[in-house]
């Protein structure tokens, strides 16, 4: 009888596709639904970027390229890493992806056996336990508080490594918490790391342009040196271009581990899309200026939610200083009883009942490894987030 590998039963399907799919699937049926599940910037892609892409097609830029990333948009890459992180990386140090997300895969099938072990700092992004337990690998997963600023602690860091550990992967601003750790915190982490020398760091800086209220961003090689030869500086167009449908993801790190990747690549997905690589070209080359007014926009979403969650009995939602994501504390719906007589014995009842109520999709707190809360991006207009907070005000005022 044919049967599921083992690799393949390891892991789930993404719960934050799941919430988005579920919620289509509601507005098909006629449903008035509000979709805040979806990492996705509303924005569209900037206009010279899409100009970009017609012109690759148009020179018949449609062919197969180098496996991990083609040599312009790896000179291009090179130069964002010069330019925004002060990190110098040779173009045998660059590997170029189908997205982030395969960036991770590729580094991490290509690094883990089973009883390896991988710290996960949580509220965690979906996929990082799954990719990791794929590997056969073991997350060690480091529970970081609403009290802590959703921030790993350098005594929780330190006391989370072991001899088993290979990586640590490490995500700043966060997803899902929005949190952001300033130089000294990072600081503060790499100085622990720096007495591990087999502890690789995964840095997912997936977020950094997208920083509020002053927040200079930092990431883990540039403030400390000592840890450039073990560091994979995860970035990529999704977020801050708002190219998450273009699909690339990018990374720099030590020569040995970009090759490795490149070898796992070229057995799987080959090169990323050519049209959507002549795009981030133009991306990271650029005028930047617009992700000032995108950013000031996102400021003026963030303060709404907060200050509504905030206003609601039961809520307690922190101000995160960058992504676009909050992190509400449910601690205080826990327990209540729904106008349909369901108790809500946990956040993922508090998402459902939110769902069902009134028509709001978020994505409840389990899924990334932090509960009682929830997750809600405000990476859409201020209508319809001024709604979706209305509605959750009064969901929670008819529990009892």
């Amino acid at each position: 009888m044919p049967r599921l590998s083992a690799a393949i039963q390891r892991i789930n399907p993404s719960p934050t596709i799941a919430v988005t799919n579920k919620a289509a699937e509601l507005k098909a049926a006629g449903r008035d639904i509000i979709g805040l599940g979806a990492g996705e910037p509303d924005f569209d892609t900037p206009d010279f970027v899409k100009e970009a892409a017609i012109e690759a097609i148009r020179k018949g830029q449609t062919k197969y390229t180098a496996v991990d990333g083609t040599p312009e948009l790896k000179k291009a890459i090179q130069a964002k890493f010069k330019r925004d992180n002060h990190l110098d990386y040779g173009l045998d140090q660059i590997t170029v992806n189908t997205g982030g997300k395969q960036t991770i895969f590729n580094a991490l099938l290509a690094t883990l056996d089973p009883g390896d072990e991988v710290v996960i700092p949580a509220p965690y992004w979906v996929s990082y336990p799954d990719i990791v337990q794929y590997t056969g690998a073991t997350p060690v997963i480091v529970n970081c508080t609403i009290d802590d600023g959703f921030k790993l602690t350098p005594a929780k860091l330190a006391a989370a490594i072991t001899p088993k550990t290979k990586w640590l992967i490490f995500n700043s601003p966060s997803n899902p918490t929005g949190a952001a750790y300033s130089r000294a915190e990072l600081k503060a982490l790499t100085d622990v790391l720096m007495q591990h020398p087999q502890v690789m760091i995964l840095a997912d800086d997936m977020y950094e342009h997208i920083v509020y209220d002053g927040f200079e961003f930092t990431t883990v090689a540039e403030v400390e040196p000592g840890l450039y030869d073990r560091t994979l500086t995860v970035n990529g167009a999704s977020k801050a271009y708002a190219m998450t449908g273009w699909r690339i993801g990018f990374a720099g790190g030590p020569q040995w581990l970009i090759k490795a990747m490149a070898k796992l690549q070229s057995q799987s997905t080959s090169n990323p899309c050519s049209i959507s690589m002549a795009a981030t070209v133009a991306a990271l080359n650029g005028d930047q200026s617009f992700l000032q007014d995108r950013n000031a926009a996102f400021v003026k979403r963030r303060d709404l939610v907060v200050s509504m969650l905030n206003q609601t009995p039961g809520l307690r939602c922190p101000r995160p200083e960058g992504a676009f994501y909050v992190y509400p504390d449910c601690a205080g719906l826990i327990g209540k009883t729904t106008p349909g007589g369901t108790v809500l014995v946990d956040d993922e009842a508090v998402a459902a009942y939110l769902l069902e109520a009134e028509g709001v999709a978020v994505v409840h707190g389990a899924a990334f490894g932090g509960s009682p809360a929830f997750r809600i991006s405000y990476a859409t207009s201020d209508a319809l987030l001024l709604d979706a907070c209305t509605r959750i005000q009064r969901a929670v005022g008819n529990l009892r």
